[in-house]
């Protein structure tokens, strides 16, 4: 009778150890849960792959510069008319200038940005290099398209991404795994739209489809006009 009943106590210490310690992952992973704080911010986290004299990050809006970031003693360079995009359909763009062996380089395309990180170093780099394949940082959405978290291999990024222009104006967000080692994202996490915006041209608009299903009043029968009885 003795052993069944520490049988029976035993089962129960082991299950509530086990919930303790899903509780205490839980909440391991969400400490370990970090939010970008701007683009700008990202990009100053930037860490060259090769080795250069300096290195200057622009930030252009409005036709006027400013320089966000300066590493190391700034030469003479020209400023660029034209850049890469970190967000969709600004009205801004950045570039980097940088010198190598004494020779201005510039990195004005999102490629070239990609060359220039080399080897990702930080979940920051690793969130630029996907914006390649159409990936954003939502500043206006940080809570889901704009966190990550990291192993001992990979990064995991929450991000957004512009999945349609057309009706509905639409934005998914995806939690991607990108390989520390490779910088090649492993896998693709898809959970649905958070912003649908439809307008009055959408044919597809609920509002309106659910108007055109309402049903037409039906016409009332006109009344007969009550026959007058004179009286003789």
């Amino acid at each position: 009778m003795l052993s069944a009943s520490f049988r029976i106590m035993k089962k129960i210490i082991t299950k509530l150890s086990l919930l303790i310690i899903f509780t205490l992952g839980i909440s391991v992973f969400a400490q370990e849960k970090k939010q970008f704080s701007s683009i700008s911010n990202v990009l100053k986290r930037i860490i060259p792959s090769d080795d250069v004299d300096f290195w200057v990050l622009n930030y252009n809006q409005y036709g006027k510069d400013q320089e966000i970031k300066i590493s190391g003693t700034k030469k003479d360079y020209t400023p660029q008319f034209s850049g890469f995009d970190m967000f969709p359909d600004e009205d801004s763009f950045y570039y980097i200038v940088y010198s190598k062996g004494g020779k201005i380089n510039y990195v004005t395309d999102l490629t070239g940005l990609k060359t220039f990180i080399g080897k990702l170093d930080n979940a920051e780099e690793a969130a630029i290099s996907a914006t390649i394949d159409g990936y954003m940082i939502d500043e206006e959405f940080k809570d889901v398209a704009g966190n990550y978290f990291d192993d001992k291999n990979n990064y995991y990024l929450e991000m957004g991404k512009l999945t349609s222009k057309e009706c509905p104006y639409q934005k998914t967000h995806y939690v991607l795994a990108v390989n520390k080692a490779s910088g090649k994202i492993t896998d693709v996490e898809d959970n649905g739209p958070y912003i649908e915006l439809y307008n009055k041209k959408c044919t597809n608009n609920p509002r309106l489809l659910k108007i055109e299903k309402k049903e037409e009043p039906k016409d009332e029968p006109k009344k007969k006009p009550a026959k007058s009885t004179k009286r003789k």
